[in-house]
């Protein structure tokens, strides 16, 4: 009986321990269910809700339900994001041209639904990168490589507006900072191309300065000998015979303050010799 009795015992207080068990499971189960049925959406976020696969809804920022271990949530950031793509193509004077193309985008929160169905996460290497690449190629074919370098910001807006009306239709936006070009990277033989012609258009320039110059100085010197001849014709035209007169008399006042009082000892003429005007010669 006693062996009977404790038997008795062990197993009612194995029972008692998996009552004990299975309630703790249970509980531990509706704590989990409860937990996994709530989630969150991040400002800047929308989540696709997944059910066995298929979309169920889109849901906004906040607090939301879901059904435990059957729905998943998939979150996408819809703010805006940069993407940089090395690109290559050639001009329509046939350079090779290199560049680095940085496109600031972000996904329509209203139809991220549509582009994760539609495409899933990797958008960017499925969708804006080719996108890229085969808009730049047919953009570059429109310029020579000299105009790629000054028209820089003309290229870059054709390149926005292509990727705008290309990446639309996925729910893909374009900012309206659009494109960055960073540099256009062309052949050494090319580069070496526009530095003589740089080098060129200096000196040119320089020469054209000098011309200017010498030609102001010219003007300068015709001007001064102008002026120099107006002078001298007025003073010509200020003699008269009254002014000759006067300087006359002038003359002969200033050569009478410069006399002596003796008179010339000599006096003579072509037809007869000099005569010796001193007292006691013979």
């Amino acid at each position: 009986m006693n062996g009977r009795g404790e038997y008795a015992e062990g197993l009612r207080t194995f029972k008692s321990m998996l009552r004990g068990i299975s309630t703790g499971l249970v509980g531990l189960l509706i704590v989990i269910v409860l937990f996994s049925s709530w989630f969150t959406v991040d400002a800047g976020e929308r989540a696709v809700v997944l059910r066995f696969g298929a979309i169920q809804r889109v849901a906004d920022e906040g607090l939301h339900m879901k059904l435990p271990l059957i729905d998943r949530v998939i979150r996408i950031d819809v703010r805006v994001a940069k993407h940089t793509t090395s690109s290559e193509a050639s001009s329509r004077d046939l350079q090779i041209v290199h560049t680095e193309i940085a496109l600031n985008y972000r996904p329509e929160a209203g139809h991220v639904g549509d582009l994760y169905q539609e495409v899933g996460l990797q958008w960017e290497e499925r969708i804006i990168s080719p996108a890229i690449n085969e808009t730049f190629k047919a953009i570059t074919a429109r310029y020579t490589a000299e105009e790629l370098i000054t028209k820089r910001n003309e290229v870059s807006l054709n390149i926005t507006e292509a990727l705008r009306a290309r990446l639309q239709p996925y729910g893909l936006l374009v900012e309206a900072s659009g494109v960055n070009i960073t540099d256009f990277a062309f052949s050494p033989e090319f580069n070496r191309a526009i530095e003589e012609k740089v080098t060129a258009e200096q000196r040119a320039l320089k020469a054209a300065r000098d011309l200017e110059r010498i030609r102001l100085e010219a003007e300068q010197m015709v001007a001064t000998a102008e002026g120099q001849a107006r002078a001298l014709r007025a003073q010509r035209q200020e003699v008269t015979p009254e002014l000759l007169r006067l300087r006359e008399v002038e003359n002969q006042r200033l050569a009478l303050e410069k006399w002596n009082g003796q008179l010339p000892q000599f006096v003579g003429s072509d037809a007869m010799p000099f005569i010796s005007l001193q007292r006691g010669n013979p």
